[in-house]
């Protein structure tokens, strides 16, 4: 794939995490804001999870997307400076499979 498919690619990939980045964090937010409006005893609720559960299940997976993002960002940075496809440990290419799977992978799977 030439440079010019790799970053519309990418860009791609980090328009949507970016989209799921905003989309989370309202969700975090709406989650907050419905524990202050409420005095539920949810540590006992048997009808399901606790509002402190959801909180961190989304916590988690924005993190994880934030991560995601930064990886993308990074990715880019490397295509702009030529070391786009060049694993950081040993020098090598990482195989065109690879990044197919992981457009953002740093190392070749040796390293991995």
């Amino acid at each position: 794939m030439a440079d010019d498919g790799i970053r519309a690619e990418l860009e791609r990939l980090r328009s949507a995490a970016a989209s799921e980045v905003h989309g989370l964090e309202a969700d975090l937010h709406a989650v907050f804001e419905a524990s202050q409006d409420s005095n539920a005893d949810d540590e006992h609720d048997p009808e399901g999870s606790t509002i402190a559960y959801e909180r961190a299940q989304l916590a988690a997976v924005l993190a994880a997307t934030r991560r995601r993002l930064a990886d993308l960002d990074e990715a880019l940075a490397r295509l702009d400076s030529g070391a786009y496809g060049i694993c950081e440990r040993c020098g090598s290419q990482i195989p065109a499979g690879r990044l197919a799977a992981r457009p953002f992978a740093r190392t070749c799977v040796t390293c991995a």
